[in-house]
Formats: C-alpha cells, structure tokens, sequence
C-alpha cells in the first residue's frame, strides 16, 4: 500500500531522481517553460514551488537551501532576484501544466510545464524626448515644357 507516499518514483534511484529534479527546476527557471512527460512534470512542479516559496523569503539561509537542492548558483540567484520576488502576493500555484497528448515514439503523456505570469509591475521606461516636428515640405517639381 501506497499511503502517505508522496513522491513519484519515475523509474530511477533516489539520487538520479533528485538529479534529474534539479537540472528540470534550474532549466524551468531560466527559460521559463520546459516539455516534459506528465509524470516528471508533476514531481518537477512540487519540487519547483516549494523553492519558489524558499525564494521568496530572500535570506541567507534560505538561499543556502535552495543551493544545496538546485545545485545552479546561476538559477538559484534568477529565482531569488527575478522570479520569487514576482509571486510575493501569491500564496502558491506558481507553475501550470498544459497537455500536450502522446509522444509518437512510445505513446508516453506529454506536457508543457511553465511558470505562471508573474505578479510583477512593468519597469517604467525613461520618457522619450519627442524631436520637434519640423515641418519638411516636399520639393515641387518644376515643370518643363515638352518638346513636341
């Protein structure tokens, strides 16, 4: 019996599947999106929200966590600096998974996992300096007398 356990297996060892984990949450950070099977793109998403959650609180400790599972300093300083701070008034579901249907190969349930659209304000850009509209007219063109 399967009761109070949590974690999909995913037909590897502990150590590969954290693996694995790691590579698809740092690769889903930096791009932003990532195709999967179903069932990796279940287990990626609990694992990518809860250091989701990690980064929002923002310390020092918090990032030292989020190191040692992501193991991509580069990711780990996107999610802090980026991503975590977009979903400060959102109490979960960071991430959504859209169907895709069956690979072609072995028939396998396949899925886009992307971050959902953060919360974030635009940056305001610096106003333009609007040129002056000088008024250009065409030059005419002379007429000149046909030669009959």
């Amino acid at each position: 019996m399967r009761h109070r356990v949590a974690t999909f297996k995913v037909g590897r060892s502990g150590a590969h599947r954290r693996a694995m984990l790691a590579n698809m949450v740092s690769s889903l950070f930096t791009c932003g999106k990532i195709e999967t099977t179903l069932v990796k793109a279940k287990e990626a998403r609990r694992f990518a929200e809860k250091l989701i959650t990690i980064g929002k609180k923002g310390d020092l400790h918090r990032r030292r966590l989020a190191i040692s599972r992501l193991r991509d300093k580069s990711a780990v300083k996107l999610l802090f600096d980026e991503i975590a701070p977009g979903y400060e008034g959102r109490n979960g579901g960071y991430t959504r998974i859209l169907k895709l249907g069956k690979r072609r190969g072995d028939a396998a349930e396949m899925c886009i996992l992307q971050l959902v659209e953060a919360n974030v304000a635009p940056k305001a850009e610096a106003p333009k300096a609007e040129a002056p509209k000088a008024e250009v007219e065409a030059p005419k063109a002379e007429e000149t007398p046909k030669a009959e």
